[in-house]
């Protein structure tokens, strides 16, 4: 959990950056893979980050923009728009409308009580859980794997270097 805003800010930035580059890879023709016929597709896995995102912190008393989970964009472009936005937006509410003390402050989160620090890890994790299911999707459909927390195999390959152990 964090202590500071700016300890949230710091890695949300770091975490934003993530998700951006791992969007600049998925195609258009790749919004409707999906792993199973029951599960959402990727192009509703990216929706789905993009609009917890305020559903979330309208919990927290902060407005975020309107954005409908019902209403899925036809494209990656109106997605990485999306995301691009809502994420900015986080960044700037919580900087401009919170203060440390802030972070303590308990909402009703799904029935339960969380501090907002709470709030705001699940926030990230959520992002990044989400994420790695979309490295999958993108495996699966022949695209580049961006490297997140280290190379990929791809990049491994790039600079000759053999990803195996």
């Amino acid at each position: 959990m964090f202590r500071h805003i700016s300890d949230f800010t710091s890695i949300y930035r770091e975490e934003r950056g993530k998700t951006i580059k791992l969007l600049d890879c998925v195609s258009q023709d790749s919004l409707s893979r999906r792993v199973e016929p029951e599960g959402r597709t990727m192009g509703r896995i990216i929706w789905h980050i993009i609009t917890t995102i305020p559903e979330m912190m309208n919990r927290t008393g902060l407005k975020l923009g309107d954005y409908d989970e019902s209403r899925l964009p036809d494209t990656i472009e109106e997605l990485r728009v999306a995301y691009s936005a809502v994420s900015r937006e986080l960044l700037d509410m919580v900087s401009r409308r919170w203060q440390d003390d802030d972070l303590r402050v308990e909402d009703d989160m799904y029935g339960e009580e969380w501090p907002r620090s709470q709030t705001l890890f699940v926030l990230v994790t959520h992002e990044i859980h989400h994420r790695a299911q979309l490295t999958v999707l993108l495996r699966q459909a022949g695209l580049k794997i961006p490297g997140l927390y280290g190379p990929s195999r791809e990049e491994w390959a790039a600079m000759g270097l053999d990803s195996q152990p």
